[in-house]
C-alpha cells in the first residue's frame, strides 16, 4: 500500500469492512437490550426468575440461525458468486434488525433474530473467500485482518453505541426505549448494503483474462435469493419449532441450546450423504478439522464477553449501564489494532515451517492467560476502572489477532474451488460455541449470583483450543500458499 498505492483490492477490503461493521452492531444489540430490559425489570423481563438465563437463550436461538446457514451460505457463494450473497445478507439483515423494533412480545422477538442470524450466517464465508479471491496472496493474512476489524469497531459501536440510543430515546420513548437502537441500526444497514453493492465490483481490466464463471466474478442475485430464502424458511421451522416444543415440554434452557447444538452434526451427516464430493475433502483434512474445533471455544469467548461484557462489569462494580459499557468497550476497541496487526504478522511468517501456526499457537497462549488473570482479579473483589480495563484491553489485542492468522492458515490448506464451502464449514462447527455461550453462561450467573464460574470456564475451553492448535500442521499450508496464482487486484 504504500508504493504501490491504491488497489482494488483496497477498496474490496474497506467495503467488507463496513460489512462486518454494520453485521455486528446488529447482532451485538441483543446483549445491551436485554441487559436494560433486565435492570429496570421491563418490556419481556418484567418479573422473571431467570433473567439472564433467558436473555442467554435468545442469543443462543440466533446462532443456531447462525450456524445453520454457515455451510449453504458458502456453498451458494460457489455457485452464485460470493459477492451476490455479501449484498443478499446484509440487506437481509437491515430489514430484520428494523423488523425486531416493531417486534410485539417475546416470541415475535426471538423470530426475528433467528431470520438476523439466518441471513447474517451467509456472510462470513463469503467475505473470507472474496478477500482470497482478489488479494494478492502475500497479503491474504493482511486484507483478512483489515476487513474483521470492522467487527471490533461495530462490536463497540453496539456495545457503546446501543445504551447511548436508549438513554436518548427514553424521553419520548419511555419504556420503549428499547426499540430505538433496532431502527438507527437497520437504517444504517441498509445504507451501508447499497454502498457495497454499488462500488464493491472487481475491475474490469482487458489486459487479464477473467473466468466469468469463477464465483469470485459471477453474480447471479435471482437464484441464489430463491435458494437462500428455501434454505432459511426450512431452518427457521426447525429452530422455532424446537423452541416451542422444548417450552411447552418444560425443557431447561441449556437442554434448549444443547439440542439447537444437535443440529450442526445432523446438518453435516446430511450434506456428507448428499455432497460428498464435495464435503470428504473439507471434512477429511486433519489439519482443516482441528481448526473448525479450535474455533468453537473462540466463539464461546466472543459471544460470551459480546452478549454479557456489560453486565460482568457491571456485576463487579463497573457503575451504572452507560459506564460498565464504556469499560467493557476496552475489549472489542482492541480489535482496532490486533485484526490488522494479527494478519501483517501472519503474512510475515507465511513461508516459515509452521509459522502461521506458530504465531497462532502463541497469541492463544497469551489470551488463555489474560481470561485467567481477569477472572482471578474481579472474584478477589477488585473492580478499579482503569485495571479492568487494560486487561480487557490487552486480552481483546491477543484475541482479534489470532482471528486473521487462523483464517489465513485455513484459506491456505484449501483450493481456491472449495473455499467458500470450507469457510462455511469452519463457521458451522465453530458457531457450537457461540449457540452455548450466552445460555450456559447466563445460567451459571442465575444459579452461582456471580460471574465468576462463567469466566473460569471461558479460560479453561481457551485452554483446550490451544492444545488443539498444536496439533495441526502447516506444511501443507506451505505448498499451497507457494502455488497460488496471483489473483485480480
Amino acid at each position: 500500500m504504500k508504493k504501490e498505492g491504491w488497489k482494488r483490492y483496497h477498496t474490496i477490503w474497506g467495503l467488507l469492512f463496513l460489512g462486518w461493521f454494520v453485521s455486528y452492531i446488529d447482532r451485538t444489540a441483543t446483549g445491551p437490550v436485554v441487559t436494560y430490559m433486565i435492570e429496570n425489570e421491563i418490556g419481556f423481563f418484567a418479573n422473571v426468575a431467570n433473567p439472564h438465563g433467558i436473555g442467554g437463550l435468545i442469543g443462543s436461538l440466533f446462532f443456531a440461525g447462525f450456524m445453520l446457514m454457515q455451510f449453504p451460505g458458502g456453498y451458494l457463494g460457489d455457485r452464485f458468486g460470493y459477492r451476490t450473497i455479501i449484498i443478499l445478507s446484509v440487506v437481509w439483515a437491515g430489514i430484520a434488525t428494523l423488523l425486531t423494533g416493531v417486534a410485539g412480545g417475546l416470541i415475535a422477538f426471538i423470530l426475528f433474530r433467528v431470520i438476523l442470524g439466518l441471513g447474517e450466517g451467509a456472510f462470513y464465508s463469503n467475505d473470507r473467500s472474496y478477500i482470497a479471491y482478489h488479494t494478492p496472496p502475500k497479503k491474504v493474512g493482511l486484507g483478512m485482518g483489515v476487513a474483521l476489524t470492522g467487527l471490533s469497531v461495530g462490536l463497540t459501536a453496539g456495545t457503546l453505541g446501543v445504551p447511548f440510543l436508549i438513554t436518548t430515546a427514553e424521553p419520548f420513548m419511555g419504556e420503549e426505549a428499547w426499540r430505538f437502537p433496532f431502527f438507527v441500526m437497520g437504517i444504517i444497514t441498509l445504507v451501508s448494503a447499497f454502498f457495497i453493492f454499488k462500488y464493491m465490483k472487481p475491475k474490469n481490466n482487458p489486459n487479464q483474462s477473467v473466468d466469468h464463471s469463477s464465483p469470485g466474478i459471477k453474480v447471479q442475485f435471482n437464484k441464489a435469493l430463491l435458494y437462500m430464502s428455501m434454505y432459511s424458511a426450512v431452518f427457521l421451522v426447525i429452530v422455532m419449532g424446537i423452541y416451542y416444543f422444548s417450552i411447552k415440554l418444560g425443557l431447561s434452557n441449556i437442554a434448549i441450546a444443547i439440542i439447537l447444538v444437535a443440529l450442526c452434526p445432523l446438518l453435516i451427516f446430511y450434506l456428507y450423504t448428499t455432497k460428498k464430493s464435495e464435503i470428504k475433502p473439507i471434512l477429511a483434512n486433519k489439519n482443516l478439522f482441528l481448526l473448525y474445533l479450535f474455533f468453537i471455544p473462540i466463539m464461546w469467548h466472543l459471544w460470551f464477553y459480546g452478549f454479557w461484557s456489560v453486565s460482568i462489569v457491571k456485576d463487579f462494580g463497573g457503575g451504572a449501564l452507560m459506564a460498565a459499557a464504556l469499560i467493557a468497550s476496552f475489549n472489542a476497541l482492541a480489535g482496532i489494532i490486533g485484526f490488522p496487526l494479527g494478519g501483517k504478522i501472519s503474512d510475515m511468517v507465511a513461508d516459515r515451517p509452521n509459522g502461521r501456526r506458530n504465531v497462532l499457537a502463541i497469541l492463544t497462549a497469551a489470551l488463555t492467560v489474560l481470561i485467567f488473570i481477569f477472572a482471578a482479579y474481579v472474584m478477589m473483589g477488585n473492580n478499579s476502572p482503569i485495571v479492568m480495563s487494560i486487561i480487557l484491553f490487552v486480552s481483546g489485542l491477543f484475541f482479534f489477532a489470532l482471528q486473521p492468522v487462523a483464517h489465513a492458515l485455513a484459506s491456505d490448506l484449501t483450493p481456491e474451488k472449495s473455499r467458500g464451502s470450507m469457510f462455511g464449514m469452519l463457521n458451522l462447527i465453530a458457531e457450537i460455541g457461540a449457540v452455548l455461550s450466552p445460555v450456559i453462561s447466563g445460567v451459571l450467573r442465575d444459579n452461582t449470583g456471580s460471574w465468576g464460574i462463567p469466566l473460569v470456564l471461558d479460560g479453561i475451553l481457551m485452554a483446550a483450543g490451544l492444545l488443539l492448535v498444536l496439533g495441526v500442521s502447516s506444511k501443507i499450508a506451505l505448498h499451497n500458499s507457494g502455488t497460488l496464482k496471483k489473483k485480480i487486484s
